[in-house]
């Protein structure tokens, strides 16, 4: 099939070549995201393939129609950016890839949690600058805390075992509950309760309208002072607005995200030159305890290749008529 891949860097070419080798499509590289401006790239296609950051809204989706689109074919695991009602009135195929390496993202969780903690980025460029004191760099054990995960699907799950062999006390919220966690010795409170006793609060749920700023002003009242909060799942989870006055408060002690609400204006780009014009954003970076990474929870070797395989699966499945579960269906 003539696949049009959008929102395209260097290493998605590296790796979707390598996999196509197996699948023989026929790929177009753009480095724009997709959206209804951009929608005419996709003629003479029969697929286009999208990240998080392309805006698959109604408006595209009627232009990618009209241009003979039937499949999209997504390369990540969330579809909030996809408007599946439309989808589906347009009878275009959503497909996505479910589980890529939930262990990268949980231990990139953990990478920013030990950074936050530790200070080890402020200690690594004191020593450059030959600063070799310890002043203000106190962190605390983690062993004996007691984690509390929002969302143990799989990447949540990974999370969880990891911070069990730290020694913490892990408590978790979903709406499914895992008796394999369970057994291993996680325990499941309400959410309100898991806000009032984690010392380290991990997100790890899909955005949807119920998840929707799930921790906003009303959410930081309700958590432990100088608890530290981590956002790998999606921007919106959390409410920015809020989380700055919660952080200029002392209320929230530490923050830790991968995701932001409005990154699509920001990540992926380099903007080392450009005057960000994200006000929040430009706050946030300004607070000592906060660490922000842009969005490279996945960016491992290992999720790489299952992406780009599971994504060319995908579009083979769809030509072959061959149904898939990784198929989002609208109902």
């Amino acid at each position: 099939m003539k696949v049009a891949v959008f929102s395209s860097k260097s290493y998605d070419r590296e790796y979707f070549n390598l996999s196509n080798e197996s699948y023989g499509h026929e790929l177009t590289y753009f480095d724009m995201k997709l959206n209804a401006d951009t929608a005419d790239l996709a003629r003479g296609h029969q697929a286009v393939c999208v990240f998080v950051n392309d805006q698959v809204n109604r408006e595209t989706l009627a232009k990618i129609s009209e241009s003979g689109i039937k499949l999209i074919a997504l390369r990540c695991a969330g579809f909030n950016n996809v408007d599946i009602k439309a989808a589906h009135e347009y009878n275009i195929k959503v497909l996505r890839v479910p589980a890529y390496s939930p262990e990268a993202i949980a231990e990139h969780t953990v990478a920013i949690i030990l950074t936050l903690n530790r200070k080890t980025h402020r200690a690594y460029n004191r020593v450059r600058e030959s600063n070799f004191s310890l002043e203000k760099l106190v962190g605390f054990n983690l062993s004996g805390k007691t984690v509390g995960v929002v969302g143990t699907g799989r990447i949540g799950a990974a999370f969880c075992r990891i911070m069990l062999g730290f020694g913490c006390r892990v408590i978790a919220c979903d709406v499914q509950e895992s008796n394999e966690l369970k057994a291993a010795g996680v325990e499941y409170k309400t959410f309100e309760e898991l806000l009032g006793s984690s010392d380290i609060i991990s997100l790890h749920c899909p955005l949807t309208p119920d998840t929707h700023h799930l921790i906003n002003k009303e959410g930081f009242e309700k958590i432990k002072k100088g608890a530290m909060l981590i956002n790998t799942s999606r921007g919106a989870v959390i409410n920015t607005r809020d989380t700055v006055e919660a952080l200029k408060s002392g209320k929230l002690g530490y923050l830790g995200i991968d995701v932001y609400e409005q990154e699509e204006q920001l990540f992926f780009q380099d903007l080392s030159e450009s005057i960000i014009q994200d006000d929040l954003i430009a706050r946030l970076m300004t607070f000592p305890n906060v660490l922000i990474t842009a969005h490279q929870c996945f960016f491992t070797k290992e999720a790489l290749e299952q992406i780009a395989t599971t994504t060319l699966k995908n579009v083979t499945d769809f030509e072959n008529n061959i149904s898939t579960d990784n198929e989002i269906k609208y109902s």
